[in-house]
């Protein structure tokens, strides 16, 4: 059983997803939104529906295991085709370029909820995510995005502990974030090369790594970040020459280790922290 604050939360989220009536929720497949679709289907039934993206910039395999999720919870979902790569605000890569992403996004779920007469859209924002630098969420605001996990005041502590205690196979899950976060900021983003990103990234994941980013820096050049406890695993001969070799053979010409190890957003620690305050949640 979960603490009784956890428990005074989740009753306020149930609360939440019963007065909004009905729902189309921008699902990714992580802890926060799976945890969100769990929820909004026990107490909403078939008038909660998980919109799926599917580009270029979300990995296959996230993609392949938000569907297997949503059917084993029993949620409706909807597959929604976003083509954030023909904007070219989004592809010359500026700081706030998740801003198109998600005015890309919402706008389509829009779309949708309005199509199946739904009241509302909403994310899975967490109480963590206050205060970081997220330009995508100017695009939430836009479109009237309601987070009904932020509204209940759950963290991500609180988030895993719930999704625990309901089996959702989700809860210690690593954070997740789309192939546009592995370009330097300036850099195009095309799909071609993000289809590289992907490619390179499903060899990691199919090779059992845990926490892992493959950074394109440009087009000869990949930096590899795996969990700390993870980089020893890059000394055996075979792996590594593997590794390598499947790099090579995606188009890339130096294939590198970070020996500071994977962390979220690693891309932003050159953003200036003024230009970071512009566009924290």
């Amino acid at each position: 059983m979960f603490s009784e604050i956890v428990q005074s939360k989740y009753q306020r989220l149930q609360s939440i997803l019963k007065e909004m009536e009905s729902v189309a929720i921008g699902y990714s497949g992580g802890v926060d939104s799976t945890l969100l679709v769990k929820v909004a289907v026990d107490i909403l039934g078939d008038k909660a529906v998980a919109m799926i993206g599917r580009s270029e910039t979300y990995p296959t395999r996230e993609f392949e295991e938000a569907v297997r999720i949503a059917e084993s919870i029993g949620a409706r979902y909807v597959i929604v085709k976003t083509e954030e790569t023909d904007v070219l605000k989004f592809r010359v890569n500026p700081v706030n370029r998740c801003y198109f992403c998600k005015t890309e996004l919402f706008g389509k779920l829009d779309q949708i909820a309005d199509r199946e007469g739904l009241r509302w859209i909403a994310d899975g924002t967490i109480t963590d995510d206050v205060g970081d630098f997220r330009p995508g969420m100017k695009a939430k605001s836009e479109k009237n995005v309601r987070s009904p996990l932020l509204e209940a005041g759950l963290s991500k502590a609180e988030v895993r502990e719930l999704s625990r205690h309901l089996g959702l196979p989700t809860w210690d899950k690593p954070a997740f974030a789309c192939l546009s976060s592995r370009f330097p900021y300036g850099m195009s983003i095309t799909k071609e090369n993000l289809t590289k990103v992907d490619a390179a990234e499903t060899f990691l994941r199919d090779e059992g790594f845990r926490y892992f980013r493959v950074r394109f820096h440009d087009e000869r050049t990949a930096r590899i970040e795996v969990g700390t406890e993870e980089i020893n695993r890059l000394t055996d001969n075979d792996l590594r020459e593997r590794l390598v070799r499947h790099l090579k053979e995606l188009g890339f010409t130096y294939v590198t280790l970070d020996l500071q190890g994977y962390r979220t957003g690693s891309m932003n620690e050159v953003v200036p922290a003024e230009v970071k305050a512009e566009f924290l949640l």
